[in-house]
C-alpha cells in the first residue's frame, strides 16, 4: 500500500506551471478596448472607444432606375436612327425636327439624361441639343414638364451625368426667349445638388488639368451654369440663386 507524503502536491501539467509564473515588476496588463456608439451608457465606461458618426453620403452615387426613354427607344417610337459620319456619330432624323410634338418628345429625351450606356446616352444627349436648336417658341410651354427629369438626373450624383445635364441647362436657357425667366420658380428643385458639388474642383498643382479643356470639371461647369441662369433669368434670378447657394457671387453686380 502506497502512502502519499504529507504536504506533497500531485504533479501538474507544464502549462499550468507556466501560467502561475509571476509577471515581471512594472508590467501593466492591458485590458481589451471595446467599441461602442456615441451617446450610449457603454460610451461612458472605461476602456471604451467611441465609434465616429457614419458618412452622410452626400457625394455617393445613387442607383439608376429604368427610364422611359430606353423603353420607348427599344420599342421604336422615336423617329431617329444612328448615322456614321467622318466627324463621328450623329442622329439621322426621319422627320423634320420643327414638326415634332415638343410636349411629347422633349420630356422623353430629357428623361434619357439618366442613361449612361451607349446608344441611349448618345441619342438622349444629341436629341436634346438638336431639338433645342430648332425648337424656337415651342420650348417655353414645355418647361414645367422638364423639371422632374432634370432633377432626377442631378439626383443620381453621377459625375458624368451631372456634366451632361449642366451643358444641357446652359443650352436650354439660351434656346429661346423667356426660358431663363421661366426656370426661376424651379430653382429649388434644380440648385440643391449644384450647391453640393459647387466647390468640387480638381487640384492638380503644377500639372495640366485636361478636364477644363474637355469641359468636364464639375466646379467650373456649375459656375458657368449659375452665371448663365443669372444673365438670362431676369431681375429676380440672382436673389433666388443666392437663397439656394449662399456662396455664389454675382457676375453682373460685381
Amino acid at each position: 500500500m502506497v502512502v502519499e507524503k504529507v504536504g506533497s502536491n500531485p504533479s501538474k501539467p507544464a502549462g499550468d506551471r507556466c501560467s502561475q509564473q509571476q509577471e515581471p515588476p512594472g508590467h501593466v496588463k492591458k485590458s481589451k478596448q471595446q467599441v461602442s456608439d456615441g451617446f450610449t451608457v457603454k460610451a461612458m465606461m472605461k476602456n471604451t472607444v467611441v465609434r465616429g458618426p457614419p458618412l452622410a453620403g452626400a457625394f455617393k452615387e445613387r442607383p439608376t432606375k429604368p427610364t422611359a426613354f430606353r423603353k420607348f427607344y427599344e420599342r421604336g417610337d422615336f423617329p431617329i436612327a444612328l448615322e456614321h459620319d467622318t466627324k463621328g456619330n450623329k442622329i439621322a432624323w426621319k422627320v423634320e425636327i420643327e414638326k415634332l410634338d415638343y410636349h411629347y418628345y422633349l420630356p422623353l429625351f430629357f428623361d434619357g439624361l439618366c442613361e449612361m450606356t451607349f446608344p441611349y446616352e448618345f441619342f438622349a444627349r444629341q436629341g436634346i441639343h438638336d431639338m433645342l436648336e430648332h425648337g424656337g417658341n415651342k420650348i417655353l410651354p414645355v418647361i414645367p414638364q422638364l423639371i422632374i427629369p432634370i432633377k432626377n438626373a442631378l439626383s443620381l450624383r453621377n459625375r458624368q451625368v451631372i456634366c451632361i445635364t449642366l451643358k444641357v441647362l446652359q443650352h436650354l436657357v439660351v434656346s429661346a426667349d423667356m426660358v431663363g425667366e421661366a426656370l426661376v420658380p424651379y430653382y429649388r428643385q434644380i440648385l440643391p445638388v449644384l450647391n453640393i458639388f459647387k466647390n468640387m474642383n480638381v487640384n492638380s498643382g503644377d500639372g495640366i488639368d485636361y478636364s477644363q479643356q474637355k469641359r468636364e470639371n464639375i466646379g467650373d461647369l456649375i459656375q458657368e451654369t449659375l452665371e448663365a441662369f443669372e444673365r438670362c433669368g431676369g431681375e429676380t434670378a440672382y436673389i433666388n440663386i443666392k437663397y439656394m447657394i449662399p456662396t455664389y457671387q454675382s457676375c453682373i453686380l460685381n
